[in-house]
C-alpha cells in the first residue's frame, strides 16, 4: 500500500469528481504536499486519505461539511478525547432528530396518500361505470401568464 496519492487515485477509489476533491481541499479538510514545476500536482498523504474518507462519512451522516471538518480536526487536536466525544454526540443527537421527524413527515404524507386510496377505490366500487379521466391540460391552460 503507497503512502501518497494522487488525485486521481482518491477520485477513482471514493468514485469522486478531482472538482470534488479540490473543494474539500478549498475547504480545508485536505492539505495535500505539491510537487513537480510550480507545484502543479498534488500529493495526498494517507492523513489526506482518512479525513476524505471521515468527510464522506459525515456527509452520509448529514453533517454539514463545517460540522464534518469541526469534528475531523478535533481529532488532529492533542485536546481532551471527553471533549471530542460529547461534542460528536451532540452533533449526532441533532442530526438524529431531524431525521426522525423527517421519518415522522414522511410517514404521516404516506398514511394521507393511502387513506385517500381506500376512499377512491370505495367510490370506485360503488359506481357502476367505469372511472372517466379528465385528459391533462395544455400548457397554455395552466399557465399563469407570464
Amino acid at each position: 500500500m503507497t503512502n501518497t496519492y494522487s488525485i486521481g487515485d482518491l477520485a477513482r477509489e471514493f468514485d469522486l469528481t478531482t472538482r470534488a476533491i479540490r473543494f474539500y481541499e478549498d475547504l480545508g479538510l485536505l492539505q495535500p504536499e505539491r510537487s513537480g514545476p510550480g507545484g502543479r500536482n498534488r500529493v495526498y498523504s494517507v492523513r489526506d486519505r482518512t479525513r476524505l474518507k471521515l468527510t464522506l462519512r459525515a456527509k452520509r451522516l448529514g453533517l454539514s461539511l463545517t460540522e464534518a471538518k469541526d469534528i475531523i480536526d478535533m481529532y488532529d487536536s492533542p485536546r481532551d478525547t471527553g471533549a471530542q466525544l460529547t461534542r460528536f454526540l451532540d452533533v449526532l443527537a441533532l442530526h438524529r432528530q431531524q431525521i426522525e421527524e423527517q421519518m415522522a413527515d414522511l410517514q404521516a404524507n404516506l398514511d394521507e396518500i393511502k387513506e385517500h386510496q381506500r376512499e377512491a377505490h370505495v367510490l370506485l366500487a360503488k359506481s357502476d361505470s367505469k372511472p372517466v379521466r379528465k385528459p391533462p391540460k395544455k400548457a397554455e391552460e395552466t399557465s399563469h401568464g407570464g
